[in-house]
């Protein structure tokens, strides 16, 4: 039977419980922002013309009371740009069939693209792509942010490459055209397997009328140049004509429903049982202080099936905790920081461990709470850099999935060492309570701070105490600002934000679609410095 040390009726339970409601509560307030999309009076307008918005559309495509995994929902937080990034991203499952759907949300500037939004639907299409899912895109979208272009034009080819390779792989795309697809972005009905457009509502276009006008001195209607009639009838590009918004969201389940699809992955079987201990403690067992530590034993048991865990060397290396187990059903390989920081042990036991996941064909999941590598000169006389860069290596050859949890710090090569946004995560989120960073802000500052005395003692000079403390002061506040899960999200460096008692239920979504297809591990890797 497992076992848990955790005591719901103490005082230290009781406040990080409290903390980290008041980061959830927050948490909800941001994704608001999101979800008020171009606010109140361009949704009411956008309703006045008979038209669905954006996750309305979506709600109707998937299947009654089926989840919907929404992704990068805090895309452009902290920018200029409307949080969501005029676009909405996430895994559904319609007719059965898991999909990656897009939704352009119109009533931010019409749904045009920023540089937001660019990489928002980038990151959606490479997700599809690793885990091989349809696609389904649902189209009302100006085409660029035109003061940004520089930013989106050169980088926005992808988007159209992306599509006609999802075509070659065999992994269908739909595209529903609900209003204006213009200029690129009548390349994406252009470019679709599957093209649905709305009567009377569909405009799709390389020019619009006043463009026409001065290129060519052509006279013309935007049903002339690009009606879903005349599209429907003459040019051949919808291959169905829809009476209105629900008639084609009606058409694309039917699409989907005919696409013969079956997944080619592993088949979990239904019985699993569910974790002994309550995903509701996971509020009271890490601190949102990242400074106290904590038990990962505590969050794998309240996330895995059963609570069952085989921890692998569980007396060598303890700071890390590797092991096997099952979650919703599917195998799973865990490594979770447990004190924070990566010693030589930790690093060589990661190693092994990755290896041992791979000759199994079994994804992993990392749990992130780490400070980064030892240093010093004990440290570095005993191997460090060796011994990290074995832990990078293994995680950069492996070829099984890895999804990443942020679940308190992930500092330094820690952060990559344990498969961060830039080893290509199958999907990466973040806790509330999460930061990323170099190094903490404290440690920053004073690096910084030491490096000036210095510059200042070798010309002789004195050092200035009171700028030393507003610049320290000035740069704790930048990176800890800067190291938050908001932040980094903004900017599209995980896949979401997410309340810790969900981390489960997001696990089995992204375990589900990356068993699409099959798993198959490293073969061979690179040099392994000993």
């Amino acid at each position: 039977m497992p076992k848990t040390t955790v005591d719901t009726t103490t005082e230290t339970y009781a406040g990080n419980r409290e903390s980290m409601l008041e980061r959830i509560d927050d948490l909800e307030v941001q994704h608001a922002k999101a979800l008020e999309a171009g606010g109140e009076r361009h949704i009411q307008r956008h309703r006045d013309r008979g038209k669905l918005t954006a996750r309305e559309r979506i709600e109707l495509l998937l299947d009654p009371d089926s989840p919907f995994l929404e992704l990068s929902t805090l895309a452009a937080w902290g920018t200029d740009f409307a949080v969501g990034a005029s676009i909405v991203t996430g895994i559904g499952v319609v007719e059965g069939v898991e999909c990656m759907i897009i939704a352009n949300d119109p009533t931010v500037k019409g749904g045009a693209s920023n540089p937001s939004t660019l990489r928002k639907g980038h990151r959606a299409s490479q997700i599809a792509q690793e885990c091989g899912l349809p696609s389904i895109n649902l189209v009302e979208s100006g085409g660029a942010d035109l003061p940004t272009q520089k930013d989106i034009f050169i980088p926005g080819g992808r988007s159209f490459r992306d599509i006609t390779r999802a075509s070659a792989a065999r992994r269908p795309t739909v595209a529903l055209v609900f209003g204006n697809s213009t200029a690129g972005g009548a390349y994406i009905p252009g470019m679709s397997d599957y093209v649905v457009m709305v009567k009377e509502g569909a405009k799709v276009f390389l020019a619009g009328p006043p463009l026409v006008k001065m290129a060519t001195g052509e006279e013309s209607t935007d049903e002339e140049l690009g009606g879903a009639e005349m599209h429907a009838r003459q040019s051949g590009l919808a291959d169905y004509l829809a009476v209105d918004e629900r008639d084609a969201i009606r058409i694309g389940r039917s699409i989907i429903k005919h696409i013969n699809w079956t997944k080619k992955g592993f088949v979990p079987e239904p019985t699993y049982a569910e974790p002994v201990f309550d995903p509701e403690e996971l509020l009271g067992i890490v601190p949102t202080d990242l400074k106290i530590p904590f038990d990962p034993r505590e969050v794998i048991a309240r996330l895995v099936d059963g609570s069952e865990f085989d921890e692998f060397k569980p007396l060598y290396g303890s700071s890390l905790v590797t092991g096997f187990a099952q979650l919703h059903g599917y195998p799973i390989g865990i490594l979770a920081n447990a004190q924070g920081v990566l010693f030589s042990q930790e690093a060589q036991k990661a190693t092994q461990f990755i290896q041992l996941a791979n000759q199994t064909d079994t994804p992993l999941l990392f749990l992130h709470n780490t400070t980064g590598y030892m240093v010093g000169a004990e440290y570095e006389q005993g191997g460090i850099i060796k011994h990290g860069a074995q832990m990078i290596n293994a995680v950069s050859n492996s070829k099984v999935p890895h999804i990443s949890v942020v679940i308190g710090a992930s500092y330094g090569a820690g952060h990559y060492g344990m498969s961060g946004r830039a080893y290509d995560p199958r999907f990466m989120f973040s806790w509330v309570n999460a930061k990323s960073a170099v190094m903490g802000a404290t440690q920053l500052a004073g690096v910084i701070s030491i490096v000036a005395r210095g510059a200042a003692e070798s010309k002789g000079q004195a050092y200035d105490e009171e700028a030393d403390k507003q610049m320290r002061a000035f740069i704790e506040q930048q990176i800890e600002e800067q190291s938050l899960a908001y932040f980094t999200s903004g900017m599209l460096y995980d896949d979401g934000v997410i309340d810790p008692r969900d981390t489960r239920s997001i696990l089995g979504i992204c375990l589900s679609a990356i068993n699409t297809v099959p798993t198959k591990g490293a073969e061979g890797y690179g040099v392994f410095r000993v």
